[in-house]
């Protein structure tokens, strides 16, 4: 993040690691699933059916153009966002065709390649050059290798299992930093699944999973009970560090407030996220939004100055519910479906650095934590974790699910980078004005300055999951993009700081004195 990013795979990179992968048992144990077939293996008899499978095309894997862009103008930027949007509407409608397609794949092999991936590419080519033409038409630079992220791949089940190696899908680092970043095959460790004999007019499981048939899949779920302990000490303390708090109370969206916009990413585009969001905080936030009319905007919190923008994708409980967007782009016509679960506790909290004094968040400062596409772009990014109570100081899970025991709610934690460039509100690709600290030490890199990290900790009431035969029953699951199978990892949270009387200055203060403020 910020000159300090670090470096993921490229979605190539991930398709042609090898597929024979560790696979962590509920009971510590590894199980290795060797993966030879190929993607374009015809399934032309019943005995090939279990090979044909695990290689099915599950998903499709585009390279994230927005994470590409580094520079694009002011007067560029609003043309750029809408060509964004249209990249992810496109894979979207790909991806969709592909799922409503396992008839004409099963008797083709290369239907996929000829249907799908060839016309997407081109689609996205013709996009993609319009995103140059809006940065060059008012003198910007334009980075022709982004041209070359066109062509799509597709991956199979295999590829996109979660559980990598450890079972703990990343390290938590209590600064909210996943600290092997980068470092994991982005889930490429699933294992073949023995499917009923079936002949070459069967349409394919494809063993995604998920009610809507696009996950999560019972290899995205492990009983954190048999999970070894993960969590990695807090830097230590300097003599400079701000140790205070500073607690904002502002509900659990128990008012419903839902979209599926999302005006950082794609301002002006309806639908633009694809998913489902919460929101806490200020209550006129949409695809519209503005500055201006989210300052003007009440708040949910207590404290009234406070008109942050606090969201993220709802998790919803799969058991056959149908919830309000079940027909709605979004919602069921995107693969989100089940039951919207609404936390039962929603904490959010400003904390100090362990190695320097904070300055005061700007107005209107954007920060997205997390990665809405990690099963395609890789790790690197991901920063959500998922724990449960009773558990949350010994086991943090990035890639996995937990199932919790009896009497135990799930967690969902989230902590925002926590430096900032000292100048910029926002950047072109909504990662790189911000960064996070040093793991070990909690300094700001770089020449960027500390502010008070924003940090989230959601409580659910979750029946837990139960696996049996390999498939998981009642599973729950954020919302995302449909391509991206309800995978823990692309869970994400979005922050606008929108403060009035001061408030962000009182915050910063508050911190730097080592109070406990609210």
């Amino acid at each position: 993040m910020g000159r300090n990013i670090r470096k993921r795979r490229s979605p190539l990179t991930v398709k042609v690691i090898a597929a024979s992968a560790a696979v962590a048992l509920g009971g510590g144990g590894l199980l290795y699933a060797q993966m030879n077939a190929s993607a374009h293996e015809s399934n032309n008899s019943a005995q090939n059916y279990t090979k044909a499978a695990s290689a099915t095309v599950a998903t499709i894997s585009c390279p994230d153009v927005g994470q590409k862009l580094t520079n694009v103008p002011a007067n560029a930027k609003m043309g750029v966002a809408k060509e964004l949007a249209n990249l992810d509407k496109q894979i979207t409608e790909a991806y969709s065709r592909l799922a409503s397609t396992r008839q004409a794949q099963a008797n083709d092999a290369n239907f996929v390649q000829n249907a799908i991936i060839g016309p997407l590419k081109e689609k996205r080519a013709a996009t993609i050059d319009r995103i140059r033409i809006d940065i060059t038409r008012v003198g910007g630079q334009f980075n022709s290798a982004l041209s070359q992220l066109a062509a799509c791949t597709t991956q199979t089940a295999n590829q996109t299992t979660a559980g990598q190696g450890n079972n703990n899908g990343g390290q938590n680092n209590n600064g909210g930093q996943n600290n092997n970043g980068g470092q994991n095959n982005n889930g490429n460790n699933g294992q073949a699944s023995a499917a009923p004999s079936a002949s070459a007019s069967t349409p394919v499981d494809v063993g995604i999973g998920g009610q809507a048939g696009n996950g999560p899949t019972a290899a995205d779920f492990v009983d954190i009970t048999k999970v070894a302990n993960n969590v990695l000490a807090k830097p230590q303390n300097t003599g400079q560090a701000s140790t205070g708090t500073f607690t904002t109370r502002c509900g659990t969206n128990q008012n419903k407030n839902h979209n599926t916009d999302n005006v950082i990413v794609a301002p002006g585009v309806n639908n633009g996220a694809h998913h489902l969001h919460d929101y806490v905080g200020n209550q006129k936030v949409n695809a519209f939004a503005t500055n201006d009319s989210m300052l003007a905007a009440p708040s949910s919190c207590q404290n009234q100055s406070d008109l942050s923008s606090y969201y993220w994708p709802v998790v919803r409980i799969q058991n056959g519910t149908q919830d309000f967007d079940q027909n709605a782009l979004g919602g069921g016509t995107e693969g989100n479906v089940g039951k919207i679960l609404t936390p039962v506790q929603a904490q959010i909290k400003y904390v100090g650095s362990p190695a320097s004094k904070v300055v005061a968040m700007p107005q209107f400062l954007r920060i997205i934590t997390g990665d809405a596409k990690t099963t395609t772009n890789g790790l690197a990014n991901a920063n959500a974790h998922w724990s449960c109570t009773g558990f949350e100081n010994k086991v943090q899970l990035t890639e996995q699910y937990p199932i919790c025991p009896q009497g135990s709610q799930v967690v969902r934690t989230f902590a925002f980078q926590s430096c900032w460039d000292g100048t910029n509100i926002d950047s072109a690709n909504h990662r790189t004005h911000v960064a996070f600290a040093d793991p070990a030490s909690g300094v700001c890199g770089n020449g960027f300055k500390a502010i008070p990290q924003l940090t989230m900790r959601l409580v659910y009431n979750i029946t837990p999951p139960t696996v049996q035969n390999g498939q998981v029953k009642n599973a729950y699951a954020v919302d995302g993009f449909p391509e991206q199978l309800h995978k823990a990892a692309t869970d994400h949270d979005d922050f606008i700081s929108i403060t009035k009387n001061n408030l962000a200055a009182k915050i910063a203060n508050c911190i730097n004195t080592g109070r406990k403020c609210q």
